[in-house]
This record gives C-alpha cells, structure tokens and sequence, in this order.
C-alpha cells in the first residue's frame, strides 16, 4: 500500500513494487503485521515533511519472520520471528508491504518467553521506545518519584504508564472517561485525573500538596505543553513527543524546569545514536520477557489493504491504545 501524493486517508493504493534485497548488515523480513501511529497520519497528510520517497510504502512498526540475510548479518538467521520500528521515513521503505528491509540494530527475536502473538508484537516497538527514551535514557525516573502520564489510555501514554509503574514510581495520568480511567488503573496508574472536569492548580492540589510533578511526561502537545509546563514541580522535568508549536516560556525558565523533546524519527533519518537502538530493544524484550508492559490494543482491526481506514478511525479521536494492522 503506497501514498503518491499527500492528502486524506483516501490517498493509500495497491500497487506491485520490486522485492527489496537486503544490503550489508540488513535482513529482508517477510511482513506479518504493522501498527499506526500518529507520526504515519502526519506523514500522509503532507504536515511533516519526513516520509520516504513517492510512490512512499509507510509505517515503521513492524513484525514479520526473516527471509533472506544481507551481508555481515550474524546475529540473526532466515526463519527468526522479529519486531521492530525499522523504517516509514525518508531513505527508509515502510512496513505495508509483502516485504521489508531492516537494519538489524533495529529488530529484536519474539523468544520463547515472550507471551504475546507475533501480530501484537508489531504494536509495541515506537511507542516504547519513545518512552522508554523519554523516561529512562533523558528524565532518568527514579523509584519513589511521581510522574503524570498525560493521556493513559494513548499509544504512547498506556506504556509509559507501565514502564514508570515498573521503574518504582507513583503514576498519575489523565484521561478523558471512566472506561479509560478503568483501563489506566489496569496498567498500573495510582492517580487518575479526568482532565475535562479538573484543572491542574485543583489536581496538583489535591495528588502533591500543590507542590506539583517530579516529572510531566504530555504526549498530547499544544495548548497542553503549557499546562504540562503548570503541572511540573519547581526543577522538575519535563518531557514531550509533539513541541511543534509556540509557546512563551517564562514559567518554565521561572520554575527552574528542563524540557526533553523526544523525535524518534531521528536515528532513522539522521543515523545519530543507531547503536543505542539494540539497548532499547533489549528493555523492551526484557519486559516482554517479565511480562511487565502488553499492548493496549483497540478492538478493531485492519488490513492492510484498509489502512486508509486505519488512518481515519485514529484521526476520529474514537480509538483506544493502539491499532493492529494485519497483512
């Protein structure tokens, strides 16, 4: 499925494309399922300007089995079940296809200990390491510390709800109804803030003695960076995954705070900090393993050949957690 031209989700087609081969240190994986995130919508829509080459085959989650080795390749072999986030960018073809090439720094094997399906596998990879980058490798969460999780029931936020769970901290998030609240509360978050009906002096009054977040991790963006920026304690930290906006930064400079903005695009399209990549796949594999973090996935499912449909379920605001795309 290939866009050729920017637009609405109506813009996805077939089309027959060469089989790829695989090139140094490169494996081809037979594709078995994908995932979409926010970044693909942005991308179709001409908004970010990061996307392969037209005719461009989307998507960067993926899950699949490998089928023919490039040159240098010794840690894997033609047959292994394999996740990762490997492509969907410029230079980079997408997952919606028969067939993927991957840099292997970027894939991880489904082990025998990992108790989700190959297909839910796919649903994982960007949105944890985009949490994992934001809450590990640049907050550095501690054990003990509080941290407000904006939009729980989200593809990012429902797992950085369980890795901040798993790191020792106390978890609040916001979210937007009782049947989102009840899933937060699955995934591990101790406060839960019903955004639409509380404002932040009222819940940092109520969950810190107004004292405010150790850190305030807002996947949401916009006007919500500002609030996030109201939220955070005085030296705290804050982390976003979508700042493409403006903003007047005098209470953030007043309050002493640092701002992480995370764009996980980067090693992709950059090459810069490709060899942190197996580490992130490894925590990830590791909590896989510990049965410490699984997909909240949205009940409906698509094929590829729908994901045009995908596309303008997500854009609706009606999904939950992440959607699963079967080839």
């Amino acid at each position: 499925m290939v866009i050729e031209e920017f637009g609405g989700p109506e813009v996805f087609v077939e089309r027959e494309v060469a089989t790829p081969e695989p090139g140094i240190n490169q494996v081809r994986i037979r594709v078995v399922a994908s995932s979409v995130n926010p970044i693909e919508t942005k991308i179709r829509a001409g908004l970010v300007k990061t996307g392969p080459a037209m005719p461009a085959i989307l998507n960067g989650d993926v899950s699949g089995v490998v089928d023919s080795i490039g040159p240098g390749v010794s840690d894997f072999n033609v047959g292994d079940e394999v996740f990762g986030c490997a492509g969907g960018v410029r230079g980079w073809q997408g997952a919606l296809a028969d067939y993927m090439i991957a840099d292997t720094r970027l894939l991880a094997r489904r082990t025998r200990k990992i108790g989700l399906s190959l297909e839910e596998c796919a649903a994982l990879p960007l949105v944890f390491m985009t949490a994992w980058t934001a809450l590990v490798e640049r907050a550095r969460l501690g054990s003990g510390e509080h941290v407000l999780v904006h939009g729980g029931a989200g593809g990012v936020g429902h797992v950085a709800i369980q890795i901040a769970r798993h790191l020792g901290a106390r978890v609040a998030t916001t979210v937007s109804s009782q049947e989102k609240a009840r899933i937060a509360e699955q995934l591990g978050a101790d406060d839960i803030i019903f955004y639409g009906d509380e404002d932040v002096q009222s819940y940092k009054d109520r969950l810190t003695q107004a004292k405010g977040f150790d850190l305030v991790f807002d996947t949401v963006g916009g006007a919500n960076l500002d609030r996030s920026i109201e939220a955070t304690a005085i030296s705290g930290r804050l982390c976003s995954i979508n700042t493409r906006s403006t903003h007047d930064l005098t209470q953030m400079h007043a309050k002493n705070l640092t701002l992480h903005v995370i764009f996980r695009s980067v090693p992709l399209l950059y090459g810069v900090g490709m060899d942190d990549q197996p580490r992130l796949m490894a925590a990830l594999t590791d909590m896989l393993e510990k049965d410490a973090v699984c997909p909240l996935l949205d009940p409906e499912r698509f094929r590829f050949v729908d994901v045009g449909k995908a596309h303008a379920y997500l854009e609706s605001g009606r999904a939950t957690g992440k959607l699963l795309l079967l080839r």
